[in-house]
């Protein structure tokens, strides 16, 4: 297992660049909100009919043609890996679609991002988040799958994708911030901290293990590589990981650097708030972006449950990773990384709930 022999020293200094960025910016400026055109919907359709004949997981941007659409959606990438880190691409028309095309659709606009990662164990490509009455509690259940706050984190992948199709009867609303922020903050007030946030931490992997590997890995919080801040943060799974016999306790300074960073998400002035509506596509780069969930409330119809699609997706366009991240993953290559993958994992795309 990698361990913090080789990790570089954190900057001394203040980040600057659009990745470093306050909520008031984002609210006085929306430029970071896409609107699909008349054109571009018409297209998307287009494109659904074309492939009718290939399955879902076939489809990719050489034969999902959104000729209009992929200038447009280079933009975003540029934005999600150069820029602020995240955008909302609004008025996808899940209404006019049955659930099978609302999934080509979103799975063919993603290929123009990077490829589709397996979420989970089940090698789900095409994920399904939405409350299924799980226990927060139970170590082996992922937060997403009940109706708890989650708390900002980061996912295994590049970057992620979410498509609303159906909201919460209350609450539930989407939180983001820049890590990038988080770090220049700490610096200027508790620069003491950033030695425990830039060393390693034991992480649970929530009973998603990979053949050969400890249930637990171990990645800073921060960690500066090649010019870049890359974060890695999911404070549940860090304090879970403290039920195996092998992983050493959680020091004092260790807690207070953690209290603190999460303290830092709370403040109003650093996260940004968005309500999705059906047809929202949010797009966050997981390595500066951290998001949450707020908690939220159902409707009590079954079928008119807040639900959302998600894709994992590795991209050509990404960041180099320490190796450290190999104690994560298998592997930290441009465009062939993240994702969970276990034993005997086939990779599936469901556009029904299993």
């Amino acid at each position: 297992m990698q361990d913090n022999l080789n990790l570089e020293k954190l900057p001394n200094f203040p980040i600057s660049g659009p990745s470093a960025w306050y909520s008031n910016q984002m609210e006085d400026n929306k430029n970071w909100i896409y609107y699909l055109s008349k054109s571009e919907i018409q297209e998307i359709k287009q494109a659904i009919l074309d492939t009718k004949d290939l399955q879902i997981i076939q489809l990719n941007a050489s034969n999902f043609v959104l000729p209009r659409l992929k200038i447009k959606l280079k933009k975003i990438l540029n934005d999600l890996i150069s820029g602020r880190g995240f955008v909302l691409l609004k008025g996808l028309p899940i209404k006019d679609l049955s659930m099978e095309d609302v999934a080509r659709a979103y799975w063919g606009i993603g290929q123009y991002i990077g490829s589709a990662r397996s979420q989970n164990a089940n090698g789900d490509l095409l994920g399904h988040v939405i409350d299924l009455s799980k226990s927060v509690d139970d170590p082996n259940v992922r937060i997403y799958q009940t109706s708890a706050r989650q708390n900002f984190h980061c996912d295994s992948t590049d970057i992620v994708g979410l498509l609303c199709l159906q909201k919460a009867m209350s609450g539930g609303a989407s939180s983001i911030l820049s890590s990038v922020t988080l770090f220049n903050e700490i610096l200027k007030n508790k620069p003491e901290y950033l030695e425990e946030l830039s060393s390693p931490f034991y992480i649970d992997r929530r009973g998603e293990t990979p053949k050969g590997k400890k249930p637990w890995y171990k990645l800073p919080v921060f960690c500066w590589y090649d010019n870049q801040l890359t974060t890695h943060f999911t404070r549940p799974y860090i304090e879970s990981a403290q039920r195996f016999n092998d992983v050493p306790k959680l020091t004092n300074k260790q807690i207070c650097a953690l209290n603190f960073f999460q303290e830092l998400c709370e403040r109003k002035d650093i996260q940004l708030n968005m309500d999705f509506e059906p047809g929202d596509i949010q797009l966050l780069n997981n390595y500066q972006i951290l998001h949450d969930r707020k908690e939220f409330k159902d409707w009590p119809s079954g079928k008119d449950k807040r639900h959302l699609l998600r894709l994992w997706l590795c991209t050509e366009e990404s960041r180099k990773l320490h190796p450290i991240y190999l104690n994560r993953q298998d592997s930290i290559k441009i465009g062939n990384r993240g994702g969970i993958l276990v034993a005997g994992t086939k990779m599936n795309v469901n556009f029904e709930i299993t």
